[in-house]
């Protein structure tokens, strides 16, 4: 089992900043692909980015790709995500997630149904 949770939501203006971390318990860490979703009312859920086991490669949807930036620390069990030029759109509650990591997982980082552990979320809301 996996234990995940959140933190680091708020409020913010548009073009400002945020970082969430996910902090992790349970299962080794350093085995587990991680990702970031969001769900926005109204909406369907929204994979935002993943990353591999070691860090080194990660992969974000258009809509973020440029303005986020996942990363992780294996050593403290936890995952980030630092969210820059933050826009009205980006309004959701953000969700950590974790899966086994395997070959295919560059290719399949945004199924959200091949996560097995998911936080609780944290609220990012962004005025204008």
């Amino acid at each position: 089992q996996v234990q995940l949770v959140e933190s680091g939501g708020g409020l913010v203006q548009a073009g400002g900043s945020l970082r969430l971390s996910c902090a992790a318990s349970g299962r080794a860490f350093s085995g587990l692909a991680m990702g970031w979703f969001r769900l926005a009312p109204g909406k369907e859920r929204e994979a935002v980015a993943g990353i591999v086991i070691g860090g080194i490669s990660t992969y974000y949807s258009e809509s973020v790709k440029g303005r986020f930036t996942i990363s992780r620390d294996n050593a403290k069990y936890s995952v980030y995500l630092q969210m820059n030029s933050l826009k009205p759109d980006d309004t959701a509650v953000y969700y950590c997630a974790a899966r086994p990591w395997s070959t295919l997982y560059g290719s399949r980082w945004h199924r959200s149904n091949e996560y097995s552990y998911w936080g609780q979320g944290t609220q990012v809301t962004v005025s204008t």
